[in-house]
């Protein structure tokens, strides 16, 4: 699928800064009701062998599809077996009592490559994280939602920081479909990654895809304006909404506000912010 037209799909609720008090709450019942809705499936229907330097390994492709009241929109990631090992290590510091009956597929000393073990792990691995989705806490957890996420996270702002916007966006669009559907119960945890699409969508010279992905942000931080990205993102959207020919009084007011109330600031601008995510 292209990448605007899966944007269009996630973002078809979205609401417009000209909504009133009224119609915003009406959208996040709504949003809210959706999201009850909402179902996460993970398939792994194949997996390959990777030989590289000095290395071999087996990548699982995972596809993860959102069902409910959405329409589908699946993602497609690939992990490896170290990859599952090290999720199911940090998940029993924090979740040994809620893991105790599970099971974790063991290593072979050989044989790790037949046919036969990767079918047998291609099951288990889907069973596995199925359950692990089935408990809320785990669900829920930074380790959890970074297995899926952080490594496409990673790359993305790598590029970011090397000037390469066009594939910087491109994977930032893939991974924020997959955090919409990970994090629906907390919205402000994709603020991180709407800001650099909105960095990217600038840095391109594209001001109306960063003013609408801007827009998508600061509603999601509407109620946490002490955030460390709302006031940086203001002052791009004041940029940009002058640059559009849209409204940017409204917005001046925000940040006047917020400043008189946080006092004398350390200047920041959304751009360095973003490029200290996800340095490795």
């Amino acid at each position: 699928m292209h990448h605007g037209s899966r944007t269009r799909i996630l973002y078809c609720l979205s609401p417009n800064s000209s909504m009133t008090t009224k119609e915003l709450q009406e959208y996040w019942r709504n949003e809210k009701r959706h999201c009850r809705q909402v179902k996460v499936l993970f398939e792994i229907p194949s997996a390959r062998i990777v030989e590289k330097h000095l290395s071999k390994y087996v990548a699982y492709k995972i596809i993860i599809i959102q069902t409910g009241s959405f329409d589908e929109n699946k993602s497609i990631i690939e992990r490896r077996y170290s990859d599952f090992e090290k999720l199911h290590r940090n998940l029993l510091k924090d979740f040994n009592e809620e893991m105790e009956d599970m099971t974790f597929p063991k290593k072979n000393l050989t044989g790790n490559f037949t046919e036969e073990i990767i079918n047998e792990r291609k099951l288990a691995f889907g069973d596995y994280l199925a359950l692990l989705y089935s408990i809320k806490c785990i669900r829920r957890s930074k380790n959890f939602i970074g297995f899926l996420t952080r490594p496409e996270l990673e790359e993305a702002y790598s590029c970011l920081r090397g000037g390469q916007y066009t594939k910087a966006l491109e994977l930032l669009l893939e991974v924020i479909a997959l955090q919409e559907k990970l994090t629906s119960h907390s919205p402000v945890l994709i603020i991180p990654t709407l800001c650099a699409i909105v960095v990217c969508h600038k840095d391109l010279e594209n001001s109306r895809g960063a003013y609408e992905f801007g827009e998508k942000a600061l509603l999601r931080l509407q109620m946490h304006c002490g955030h460390r990205y709302y006031i940086p993102l203001l002052e791009t959207m004041i940029t940009l909404a002058y640059e559009l020919g849209k409204d940017f009084v409204s917005l001046q007011e925000k940040l006047e506000e917020r400043k008189s109330k946080k006092g004398p600031l350390k200047a920041v601008t959304l751009k360095e912010l973003a490029v200290q995510e996800y340095v490795q």
